[in-house]
């Protein structure tokens, strides 16, 4: 089902995770022949996570890290990480807050 947006422009319906229901069916499915890589553009990976581009979730040794097992971690390009050339004495900062 195609949604139009705007004069020139259709977009499929997409479902969040509260609008569907997952129940048991009645075959069983080996793990080991499923397959939940997936590709977004020209970046493919294994594994189906993307973490949130929020600093207080995913900074760079995070995005590294995820980026090797196969996830991938979204930077906030406005946030602490990539703002300044060394967050840590920013991040020091904010920690000592309310101490």
């Amino acid at each position: 089902m195609d949604i139009q947006l705007g004069r020139f422009r259709t977009v499929r319906r997409a479902y969040g995770i509260d609008e569907i229901a997952l129940v048991p069916g009645g075959r069983t499915v080996d793990p080991a022949i499923t397959d939940s890589s997936w590709s977004l553009g020209g970046i493919s990976r294994e594994i189906p996570i993307i973490a949130s581009a929020m600093d207080g979730v995913v900074d760079v040794a995070m995005a590294v890290e995820l980026s090797k097992q196969g996830a991938l971690g979204v930077l906030n390009l406005e946030g602490v990480q990539c703002r300044y050339d060394d967050p840590n004495p920013i991040l020091d900062r904010i920690a000592a807050v309310g101490k």
